[in-house]
């Protein structure tokens, strides 16, 4: 419930340095525009006018962070199930994969990225969040948009969202391990909490 939400949620995470997203947050995101492709009938780009039209959900929910600590905050935003609606993913995809603004810790490693199944997409609360308690996302925690997949770990939650492909495999992403700390810190590719 509200009265759950954390008093402090911590911010993790290597902020975008690109000129291109200090310009984005400079125009309160009007010239971000979501790219979502890959494996799909109806390859799509929405911009931020177009994802803040769609149905809004809302969701209180607690972040597990690997390294050891928790934080509960209520996010406002898109569902994926209503993304999946609109680009219908082939019958061959099998993973989604989400690609950040930001690049990852390790200095020249490259954008961070995660992927995600298909089915977990689907759950009701797999959400494009915008919001976070009741006020738009601050940059520190993803600004303009992040994933909230509850059934997985906060490493997986993607911040400063710039694309989302749909894929048969990700063995030719990255290091092909299924996301950047699988491929950097040797996390692994594991079930989800």
């Amino acid at each position: 419930s509200e009265r759950d939400i954390s008093a402090y949620f911590w911010p993790n995470g290597t902020l975008p340095a690109s000129s291109t997203y200090r310009e984005l947050a400079a125009g309160y995101w009007s010239g971000y525009t979501l790219q979502v492709g890959g494996q799909v009938e109806n390859p799509t780009e929405l911009s931020y006018a177009d994802l803040l039209a769609m149905p809004k959900h809302e969701q209180i929910t607690q972040h597990y962070c690997i390294q050891g600590w928790s934080g509960v905050a209520k996010w406002g935003g898109v569902r994926m199930a209503d993304i999946l609606d609109i680009v219908r993913p082939l019958p061959s995809a099998r993973w989604v994969v989400f690609y950040s603004m930001a690049d990852g810790s390790e200095p020249g490693a490259g954008r961070y990225y995660d992927c995600h199944k298909i089915s977990h997409m689907r759950h009701p609360m797999a959400l494009l969040a915008y919001e976070m308690n009741d006020a738009p996302l601050t940059e520190t925690h993803g600004a303009p948009l992040r994933l909230r997949n509850e059934v997985e770990l906060g490493f997986k939650q993607v911040k400063w969202i710039e694309s989302i492909e749909f894929v048969d495999s990700f063995e030719h992403i990255g290091k092909g391990h299924g996301g950047y700390n699988e491929d950097h810190e040797y996390f692994g590719f594991r079930m989800p909490i």
